[in-house]
């Protein structure tokens, strides 16, 4: 019996929360969608043929100049996506005359070193100041306009063309930093550190090394960063002693510069920049994604907190803009909408001329339903939570192009195509196995349609018939669902082809699965996958027929033990098991997990009973247990639906902002770094102990190894669509309420 107390307990909160919501709401971890800093790259490209680049800076105006061998550069005409190039700067015509050696930026303006003088054309042009050092190289501004400048052995400290000092240096001068906050100009040789103090007029070495490539003061004038052909080491300007050991576990380790921007740590090396990060690790930018070019030459402030990181082959503008998931998303949902949807179908955008995307055309795919599913599921969610005009008639148009996959084709009705395209253009007779012509002349259709096409038609038709108030909507996707199973049913849990004949991914029957190997994962998708089907077509249709057979697969032919066995048991098929289960248990099978996680919506909120909720829930959560360190956004948010606890949402917002902007398929390299830990081969393909930043490493979908982490090869060749890789997870958790809609102030 419950106390007294206890009664009064529950009475207080149902007087408080009559329904409970509130109080489940307070339980469940949501992120708040604030502002985060979304990285992205605008690239110019140098046009001229061996054309060197030399130096960057940029002025208070929001001017960027290029230094080079053929004289003053500037950036013309880029733009996120659509590069630009570098051009002759003409503004000044006198500097065409001037033999430009170095370029600085002093209290926000363009300064420069010619063989006679350091002279710039701000404050009117009154900046001359005369150094009689005719092979002058290098130099940097102290206080009140005063310079050190050196030709690489000789220094001279000037001011109003005054010589205040004048001292040589046996190592030769690489470069050269001041630090206001101890009013020393610090000089780097090729093995040593030198200080020089105008006050004292004194010329100091202050520590040797060796390998020495470049340098900044840090941190106000407390600490020296010195990059190496090996790493980089810190030395205290205090102690005057080096701190801890040289670092070497970095990206790439060929430092080539040092520059401190917005308090931020940036280095410039062969293979790429980073920027050390507060957690000891580095954001690391390379390939084509955000450089011109690998090799860095330097790296400088650029507008609007910008940064600049001049390659050999031209110069990236990492631009940092403050933005919401939500925010996001509808820039995704405009480059979607703009080159991604073809015949209603979500597509890649291919052909692409070095990532020019003018060149670009629509592509179908094998999959295109798949696709399709995926991104009209993120519609659909989106409608539910927004009411969008919008996201309703982008679900219609999508809606319209699955409809016609299961009427285009001459096959057994609820038979779905795989795609279809316009007459004449596929060459049909090239690949017959897949490519026939329609009963319209007007049309072919594509033919094998597998497994993955069919849970995510039953996923996203669902998710229509569930979210979509529009009853005639709800009956279409309904019907949709019925054919499909119906056929499947009917035809003893196979997809039947135009020939007759099962295709060779649509087989769910007893007599595929189980000869499977236990622990073989085809047994187990098969089974997780057409018992999500059946019960989904039950949930809607009340038809006994699915709900029957899903019970006899479940009790007679042990599809519930198949589906619950725990994925620590998938492995690769014995020696003495069937070919085919060899071939297709040589290694973890991603695809496998996505077409899990689809079909995971139908067989947890669809179960046919509690008890077997609770079993599918365990299920789930043993799948997802195993994916963890992938942190795939979409899988975390799947999970969410359990709504027991957060599933990793940390995880998955991460994945959601560290994605790129830029979806092209750039080539990717990061097998080379030293700053990550790999791992023996294993059979899930985990090459890392810790996954990559979405950000870092192929463009890929959720089919995809995360844990791949070099493209080679074809550079820039196509675009991916972010409706199914960025735009279902997003809306997902905004539907299940994990992912807050945008704070306010």
């Amino acid at each position: 019996m419950k106390t007294l107390n206890q009664f009064a307990f529950i009475l207080c909160l149902l007087l408080i929360d009559p329904l409970g919501i509130n109080l489940a709401k307070a339980q469940k971890t949501v992120h708040k969608d604030v502002p985060f800093l979304q990285d992205y790259s605008v690239k110019y490209y140098s046009t001229t043929e061996g054309l060197q680049l030399l130096k960057v800076a940029s002025d208070r105006n929001g001017n960027i100049q290029i230094l080079t061998s053929a004289g003053l550069m500037k950036p013309f005409d880029g733009q996120f996506l659509y590069p630009g190039t570098l051009e002759a700067d003409k503004s000044y015509r006198p500097m065409a005359g001037k033999k430009i050696v170095d370029l600085a930026s002093y209290q926000n303006q363009f300064v420069y070193l010619d063989d006679k003088s350091v002279l710039s054309n701000a404050w009117a042009g009154k900046l001359f100041s005369k150094h009689e050092m005719p092979t002058a190289s290098l130099f940097t501004a102290g206080d009140d306009f005063t310079f050190l400048v050196s030709d690489g052995k000789t220094l001279k400290c000037i001011k109003d063309s005054k010589v205040l000092w004048t001292g040589n240096q046996t190592d030769p001068i690489l470069d050269i930093r001041y630090s206001a906050a101890n009013g020393l100009f610090w000089i780097l040789g090729n093995q040593s550190l030198s200080t020089f103090s105008l006050k004292d007029k004194k010329l100091s070495k202050v520590f040797d090394g060796k390998g020495f490539t470049s340098f900044e003061v840090v941190e106000k004038g407390s600490k020296i960063i010195i990059g190496t052909k090996n790493g980089y080491l810190e030395w205290n300007t205090s102690s005057k002693k080096q701190i801890g050991e040289l670092h070497t576990k970095l990206p790439s380790p060929e430092i080539t510069c040092v520059k401190e921007i917005n308090g931020k740590v940036w280095f410039g090396s062969d293979f790429g920049a980073f920027m050390l990060r507060p957690d000891g690790k580095f954001n690391y930018y390379n390939g084509e994604r955000w450089l011109p070019g690998n090799k860095v030459i330097e790296i400088a402030e650029g507008p609007d907190a910008s940064v600049l990181i001049l390659t050999d082959k031209g110069l990236g503008q990492i631009f940092f803009k403050s933005m919401t998931l939500e925010e996001k998303a509808l820039y995704f949902e405009t480059q979607v909408r703009e080159r991604h949807i073809r015949n209603g179908f979500n597509a890649s955008w291919d052909g692409l001329k070095h990532g020019n995307l003018s060149t670009g055309y629509l592509s179908d795919s094998d999959n295109d339903g798949l696709w399709t599913s995926m991104y009209l599921g993120g519609e659909v969610f989106r409608y539910a939570v927004t009411k969008s005009e919008d996201a309703l008639q982008n679900c219609l148009e999508s809606l319209d192009a699955m409809e016609r996959q299961y009427t285009i084709n001459s096959n057994p009705v609820g038979f779905p195509a795989r795609s279809f395209e316009r007459s004449g253009y596929i060459k049909v007779l090239s690949d017959p196995d897949r490519w026939q012509h329609a009963k319209d002349p007007e049309w072919d259709w594509k033919a094998t349609t597998s497994s993955d096409e069919a849970i995510g038609h039953i996923f996203v038709m669902a998710a229509i018939a569930e979210l979509i108030d529009d009853p005639s909507v709800k009956l279409r996707s309904i019907h949709l669902i019925d054919i499909l199973m119906q056929h499947i049913v009917d035809h003893e849990l196979y997809l039947i082809d135009f020939d007759g004949k099962p295709t060779l991914w649509g087989r769910w029957n007893p007599e595929y699965v189980n000869a499977r190997p236990e622990n073989v994962g085809d047994r187990k998708i098969c089974s997780s996958n057409i018992i999500a089907m059946l019960q989904t077509a039950y949930h809607f249709t009340k038809k006994e027929v699915f709900k029957q057979k899903a019970v006899e697969l479940m009790d007679k032919y042990g599809y519930l033990k198949n589906l619950m066995r725990p994925m620590k048991e998938i492995g690769m098929a014995p020696a003495d098991a069937d070919e085919l289960s060899k071939e297709l248990s040589d290694a973890w099978n991603h695809s496998d997990d996505e077409m899990y996680f689809l079909g995971y919506w139908g067989l947890y909120r669809y179960a046919l009973n509690e008890d077997l909720k609770a079993k599918f829930k365990d299920a789930i959560v043993d799948h997802w247990e195993i994916e963890r360190p992938e942190k795939e956004g979409a899988w975390n948010i799947f999970t969410a639906m359990l709504g027991d606890r957060d599933y990793d949402l940390k995880e998955a917002v991460w994945y959601l902002q560290e994605h790129p902007l830029d979806l092209i398929n750039w080539s990717i390299m990061n097998s080379h770094r030293k700053d990550i830990e790999k791992m023996e081969p294993n059979f899930r393909h985990q090459t890392l102990k810790e996954v990559l930043p979405p950000d870092e490493r192929p463009v890929q979908r959720h089919n995809g190894n995360m844990f791949n982490i070099d493209r080679t090869g074809s550079n820039g060749t196509d675009e991916h669509s972010a409706g199914d890789i960025w735009l279902l997870p997003y809306w997902m958790g905004r539907y299940l309420g994990v992912i807050s809609e945008p704070v306010k102030n």
